[in-house]
């Protein structure tokens, strides 16, 4: 399954302009990071406060703020009988070293569970594993230091950029979650990555529907997240 999945994610990078990218991508971030230090809420004390720190999946790119991963995610807790409240925090093309710069300021004063995905970016640019390790080791030290317990997620390499750097990159999400004992979810967008009606024309977004399948098999591992903080 693992291997079909980095087949036809690859398939659906290749068809995108990375030069396109890398240039929504920069003006994207910019406007997160306004609007981030904007919205940021006073959270409830009743309530768990989850937060979703990541890039465009989480920030819910090319989507309606009520069909974002947050908002969905939150509906689907309240479903499952937990009104908890999940801030976005997520920066359209961000990379690791992005959201380790912004990370103290990105989170409100009480949090009860970090949904960390980032690295899709850093794949996507071709970027040193070692330095997306390393960064990502850094938010998941700060976060334990905090007490704050994390759901950490995986992401694949593009294979595009060979088979040398996608065993490098694949490999180093299960490493970290090891390292840090948290709760980990291998790929983010499993069941949903290059399935053409889960996403949106780019090939890389997920739609609404993709955003939903992705709450579906996340909700459970968020829980037991949850459970473990």
């Amino acid at each position: 399954m693992t291997s079909y999945l980095v087949s036809t994610y690859g398939r659906a990078v290749r068809i995108i302009n990375a030069g396109a990218i890398q240039r929504l991508c920069a003006v994207s971030a910019a406007i997160g990071l306004v609007l981030i230090l904007s919205v940021l809420p006073v959270v409830a004390d009743d309530k768990p406060v989850i937060v979703a720190f990541g890039d465009s999946l989480s920030a819910g790119y090319g989507l309606d703020d009520a069909e974002s991963f947050p908002v969905r995610l939150e509906v689907a807790l309240r479903a499952a009988g937990l009104a908890a409240q999940v801030v976005n925090a997520g920066v359209s093309g961000d990379t690791t070293a992005g959201g380790l710069a912004r990370l103290d300021w990105s989170l409100p004063e009480r949090v009860d569970l970090v949904i960390l995905e980032l690295g899709a970016n850093d794949g996507l640019r071709g970027i040193d594993p070692a330095e997306t390790e390393a960064n990502l080791d850094a938010i998941l030290k700060t976060l334990g230091k905090r007490n704050i317990p994390v759901l950490f997620t995986g992401m694949l390499a593009p294979p595009n950029l060979g088979r040398q750097y996608a065993d490098a990159f694949d490999a180093l999400f299960p490493r970290l979650a090891a390292r840090h004992a948290v709760v980990f979810y291998p790929f983010f967008l499993e069941g949903v990555a290059a399935e053409r009606s889960l996403n949106q024309p780019d090939g890389i977004h997920p739609n609404p529907a993709g955003v939903d399948r992705i709450v579906m098999r996340l909700l459970p591992f968020v829980l037991r997240a949850l459970d473990a903080g």
